[in-house]
């Protein structure tokens, strides 16, 4: 079942399991706030376990561009198109959030993101690969963030 977030109301919805849930329902906020802002699009997410095509994608591109394989077990899924970018978000246990953004025109601006929610440890997979800028929060309290350029075709 699909859940449209609400980023005046945070809800824990989905994410109930994850240790640092208010945290992450914060940052899954603060991602559907900039997109209603932006672009007037309602964010949504679906159940991992229905998202099966999400994921793969998602996964793909970790794998096949930096050999990253998460271990923490993915909540919830989001994918949709924002004038010429396509968006693929994965919200994970341990407060990760992983997002792909890839314009259709552009292969100058396609990246992969990654957000740590406040209270989480950054996970062993991206140890030492990659460094941190710290973004404030009203949502989410203190977002650590890092990205790659993504360098094939998906």
């Amino acid at each position: 079942m699909s859940y449209i977030v609400d980023f005046k109301n945070v809800s824990t919805v989905g994410l109930e399991s994850s240790p640092v849930a208010e945290a992450l329902a914060g940052l899954r906020a603060n991602e559907a706030r900039y997109y209603m802002n932006k672009y007037k699009h309602e964010f949504t997410v679906v159940p991992a376990s229905q998202s099966r095509e999400t994921l793969d994608y998602v996964n793909r591109i970790l794998k096949e561009e930096r050999d990253i394989e998460f271990a923490a077990k993915p909540l919830e899924t989001s994918s949709f198109q924002v004038e010429n970018i396509k968006m693929a978000y994965v919200f994970y246990e341990d407060g990760l959030s992983v997002n792909v953004m890839y314009t259709i025109d552009d292969p100058k601006k396609r990246a992969v993101g990654f957000k740590l929610s406040e209270g989480m440890e950054v996970p062993k997979e991206l140890e030492g690969k990659f460094k941190f800028a710290r973004q404030k929060s009203k949502l989410a309290g203190t977002i650590r963030g890092s990205f790659f350029v993504i360098k094939g075709e998906y």
